[in-house]
């Protein structure tokens, strides 16, 4: 059997201070109709990114609602990995095909993921690449209402690796992506949703944290709460540009001499290329002791990142392609200040006004990160902007009612409705 992630239990009365009453009543009135499904979601890692921080939080309150749902991941070597990461790239517009090894690789592991996959289901969720050809491969008897979760920025896919992926999504009932803008040309599947992600308020990374207890915290693991500080949060990824960032903090520091620049990464298991670029990153650190590099693998965590975000002037989330990036939502949701890169779902985040700034290069990035270290006023104002936005679109609440609705539709319109009975 696959392996199934073990979360706990969790209230969604527990959201009503951030949603709001009438926010949980409604998902209790929709899911009613929708008790005893049976719901998977399946992917490759359950830690190190937003997917596996979004099921961490989702699955414990659909299982609150009634729904049954759990979380299984596929397995696999480095080998497999490094093959899914160069699909993950590929499908953000890589140049860089698979070769003939490289696609036979996929095609057995996905195979012997298929064979392990156990259990009955209403509803199966694939998320991203990784474990995309399952269904092709596991055959008839199982769930006819398979959905695939693509969270990354699929608009200008490599033909090629398209043209290889494509097929397996031919049995799909449905496709889901966080922009209109990100479906790919000629997806095969009768419905395609849009459904951006969501941030838990009220997990550790986000809940509130005393400001006595984010010096504490931040001292704990070497960092000065009282000197300037700017922060990135993300995965150790070439897309995410930390490179970039150093820069744009070298050019900011010329004009704030004790700048100090964090880079807080996260490792998963579905991401080997993660260590070659932490690699780049700590060589770029090693004779600058104001660039400050840490990761999940030497005990940073969610309340670590939580002071990171609280406690900086500045949050950069520099990235050159980008599903979502939900760290833009969290840093904002702590009313702090955001300069990000323009690219995928960042500027649905951050509208003209609400937050921080958008930009397009090295230089941009360090001219409006210096803007805001010198008006910390207009910074507040931004910072809180950003927190109304996000409290009204981009909650853990919204996310259950978009995904209640969609099942309700798949198992509506399937031959086969909740818990596995043949409809008349």
């Amino acid at each position: 059997m696959l392996h199934r992630v073990e979360v706990g239990k969790q209230s969604l009365r527990r959201y009503a201070a951030s949603a709001g009453e009438e926010t949980i009543e409604a998902l209790h009135e929709a899911a009613r109709e929708l008790r005893g499904l049976r719901v998977l979601h399946l992917n490759a890692t359950p830690y190190g990114g937003g997917v596996a921080e979004i099921l961490r939080s989702e699955i414990p309150l659909l299982r609150d609602l009634g729904i049954q749902a759990d979380w299984q991941l596929i397995s696999g070597d480095e080998v497999f990995f490094r093959v899914t990461k160069a699909l993950h790239n590929a499908l953000q517009g890589d140049a860089r095909g698979l070769s003939e090894t490289e696609r036979e690789t996929y095609l057995a592991h996905s195979t012997r993921n298929a064979r392990l996959l156990d259990g009955t289901y209403d509803v199966v969720m694939v998320h991203d690449p990784q474990p995309l050809a399952l269904h092709a491969m596991h055959g008839a008897g199982h769930s006819p209402n398979w959905i695939w979760r693509c969270h990354i920025d699929t608009s200008q896919p490599n033909a090629e690796v398209w043209e290889f992926l494509r097929p397996f999504l031919g049995d799909y009932r449905a496709a889901v992506f966080t922009m209109a803008d990100f479906v790919p040309p000629d997806i095969p599947v009768p419905r395609v949703e849009v459904i951006p992600p969501a941030i838990d308020p009220e997990s550790p990374k986000n809940f509130p944290l005393p400001a006595q207890l984010q010096r504490r915290v931040l001292q704990w693991i070497g960092v000065d709460p009282d000197l300037p500080l700017i922060v990135q949060v993300s995965r150790f990824d070439r897309w995410k540009d930390p490179l970039g960032v150093i820069a744009a903090y070298r050019l900011v520091k010329q004009e704030i001499p004790d700048l100090h620049l964090a880079l807080v990464g996260s490792m998963a298991l579905d991401d080997p290329e993660g260590l070659d670029v932490y690699a780049q990153v700590q060589a770029e650190a090693e004779h600058d002791d104001s660039l400050l590099v840490f990761t999940n693998l030497t005990g940073i965590g969610n309340i670590e990142v939580n002071a990171f975000q609280r406690r900086a002037q500045v949050v950069i989330q520099k990235s050159l392609r980008e599903g979502f990036g939900l760290v833009v939502s969290e840093a904002l949701w702590k009313q702090t200040p955001v300069v990000a890169g323009r690219a995928g779902g960042i500027p649905t985040q951050m509208p003209d006004g609400t937050g921080g700034f958008l930009v397009d290069s090295v230089a941009e990035c360090a001219e409006r990160v210096l803007w805001l270290l010198r008006n910390p006023d207009e910074a507040r104002a931004l910072g809180a902007a950003g927190h109304d936005h996000v409290r009204r679109r981009f909650l853990l609440p919204r996310l259950l009612a978009d995904e209640l609705a969609l099942y309700r539709s798949v198992v509506t319109t399937s031959d086969v409705g909740p818990a596995g009975v043949p409809k008349p």
